[in-house]
């Protein structure tokens, strides 16, 4: 899931955004939520914050009550991955921003021939996206790509027969099987159980007597047996 973050001040010029992103991703077969602004107010804050996965932010530099810079800060004190994009009227401060060291991608100006622009920078988007470490596989046409580090575990879900894999944002359900799922991952995933692996990288804490497995953002999976014990303690180190 590609999560495009947009903020932009002017109403007519926000809407023309949204409407091109819109058209550009029809023609990928990514899903994708655009997230709209048009301040940097509480709300936008708070979505800095969220760990939703491949965010892609486009940023005007000036806002009523803000500067896109200093937001630009903001993101980049807790988040190195995400792609910055600076879509605005002021290309004077592009040194300004190359200087900053706030690792933007593109800065592109919003009243010349932006759509050109913009499309170049978000086909490389969506390729930087792609070449991270992802899941990636086909439902129903749609083609999912979900990073490595979104996913807390994969298990199997036996009553609807179907392979559930638990991100930050909820869980994602594929008719692939549970062995065609976990082949796709790497070392940071280890079996806990014989319907389940998690990532040791997301797991912070692990309950034997109560099989409960903690992650860092606060959800729990009781799918912890015996036979898997040993090597998860070796992994996985409670504080």
């Amino acid at each position: 899931m590609v999560n495009f973050i947009l903020c932009e001040d002017e109403k007519s010029k926000r809407n023309e955004i949204v409407e091109f992103l819109s058209k550009y991703m029809m023609h990928n077969e990514m899903p994708y939520m655009t997230h709209i602004f048009s301040d940097y107010d509480d709300d936008f804050i708070e979505i800095i914050k969220e760990k939703l996965p491949a965010k892609i932010y486009i940023l005007d530099i000036e806002t009523p009550t803000r500067s896109g810079i200093d937001i630009a800060r903001l993101i980049r004190s807790c988040d190195d991955e995400s792609i910055i994009i600076f879509l605005t009227g002021h290309e004077e401060l592009g040194m300004t921003i190359l200087k900053d060291e706030i690792m933007c991608l593109s800065l592109i100006n919003k009243f010349d021939d932006y759509e050109n622009r913009l499309t170049k920078v978000l086909n490389k988007s969506l390729s930087m996206i792609s070449d991270k470490k992802t899941l990636k596989f086909k439902e129903k046409s749609i083609e999912y790509i979900i990073p490595f580090d979104n996913i807390l575990y994969v298990t199997r879900d036996s009553v609807e027969r179907k392979c559930v894999i638990k991100t930050d944002t909820g869980d994602i359900k594929t008719y692939k099987s549970f062995a065609e799922i976990i082949e796709k991952l790497d070392s940071r995933f280890i079996q806990t159980h014989r319907a389940c692996v998690i990532n040791k990288n997301r797991t912070i804490k692990v309950n034997y007597s109560k099989k409960i497995i903690l992650f860092d953002n606060g959800v729990k999976s009781d799918l912890l047996s015996l036979k898997y014990r040993k090597e998860l303690k070796k992994c996985v180190k409670n504080n």
